[in-house]
Parts: structure tokens; C-alpha cells; sequence
């Protein structure tokens, strides 16, 4: 009897330090903002212009009539750089973890503009090194930005996507569910995801 107790302590401590382990890997799992690309509004791409002169006035009017009828869909591809530095260097064992969801909230100059997630699971590979997520951004600008005018969306756009652009403006927060050998954990709290630096 006392072995089979002794046993029974034994293994639930194991398990302990296990699920320990698997909440200390994840915490190491960091994001960042890589790029944003391909940037298009009503179709006219935005990556090859500097300034508002560069669109032509055929461009202008095809925006123009946007407008006023309320209907500016924007499309971009955005990059998150996910690093697993669970290599097995630091004396723990290597650990793969997957992103089974990763609801986000994206925000252009500190307003909301759509919510999303990614389509299928994507693996995090323990080789401390990083994976890019590709979220495919399609949502109408119009109706999220109501109070501005033609200028200053396309100049918010220009200073993203243009040649000269860049994802400062760009804000993430995501709450992710990672799977692990334990089964899936989600994060407690959203974290924010921004340019250059890993959260």
C-alpha cells in the first residue's frame, strides 16, 4: 500500500513539473511584426507610390466614387514573426508547439479596424528559430473610418504600404491557444504584438 501511495506521489509530481515545463515553454513563445504587403484598395495597388500624386486620375476617380458611395475595401498581407526558442539549449527538452487559434483584434493608429484568426493550425517548430504567420487583411476603410477624407486615408495608406511605408502604425492584440503534449492552453490575458520588438 504505502508503495503504490509513493507511486501515486511520484507520478503526480512528475506531472507537475511536466504541465510547469509546457506554461514555461509557452511563456517563451514571443511574436512580433514583420512586414505588411501587397496593399491594395479597390484594387489599385498602393506599394509602388510615394505621395498622393502618384495616383493617376483615373485612380482618383475610381477612389472619389468609393467614397461617396461608402465602399473602400482594403487588402494586405500581414506578417507576424513567431520564435519557439525552446531548442533544448537552456537544459529543457526541445519543444514544438502549434498556434491552434490565434483570435486577434488589428488596430491602424490605435483605432480597430477588424478582427480575425487564422484559418488552420500553424506549427512553431523548437529550433529557435522564427515562423512567419501570413494573416490575409480584408476589410472596407470607409466604413471604419467614417470621420476622414479621402486624403487622409490614402496618406494612413501611403505611410503603410508606400514605398516608404511602414507597420509602426500597426497594432495587434491576440489571445492565442497553443497545443502542447498536454493538450491545448490558452493564454490568460491578450497580449500586444507590435513592429521591431518581440512582446
Amino acid at each position: 500500500m504505502r508503495k503504490l501511495i509513493s507511486l501515486i506521489i511520484l507520478l503526480t509530481f512528475v506531472q507537475s513539473c511536466s504541465i510547469l515545463q509546457t506554461f514555461e515553454n509557452i511563456s517563451r513563445l514571443k511574436y512580433k511584426i514583420h512586414s505588411a504587403v501587397d496593399y491594395k484598395i479597390l484594387g489599385i495597388n498602393i506599394g509602388s507610390k510615394k505621395s498622393l500624386s502618384d495616383f493617376s486620375s483615373l485612380e482618383m476617380l475610381k477612389l472619389s466614387s468609393g467614397v461617396l458611395k461608402g465602399n473602400l475595401p482594403l487588402t494586405f498581407s500581414l506578417n507576424i514573426e513567431a520564435k519557439n526558442p525552446n531548442d533544448g539549449s537552456g537544459g529543457s527538452p526541445a519543444t514544438d508547439l502549434t498556434l491552434e487559434s490565434f483570435p486577434y483584434k488589428l488596430f491602424l493608429n490605435e483605432k480597430e479596424v477588424l478582427s480575425g484568426n487564422i484559418d488552420k493550425p500553424i506549427n512553431v517548430p523548437g529550433k529557435g528559430e522564427s515562423t512567419l504567420i501570413t494573416l490575409n487583411i480584408d476589410f472596407d476603410i470607409a466604413k471604419s473610418m467614417k470621420e476622414k477624407s479621402l486624403d487622409d486615408i490614402l496618406s494612413l495608406l501611403l505611410n503603410l504600404g508606400g514605398i516608404s511605408g511602414s507597420t509602426s502604425n500597426i497594432k495587434l492584440l491576440v489571445k492565442p491557444v497553443v497545443g502542447t503534449p498536454i493538450g491545448n492552453i490558452n493564454y490568460p490575458n491578450e497580449i500586444t504584438i507590435v513592429d521591431k520588438t518581440f512582446n
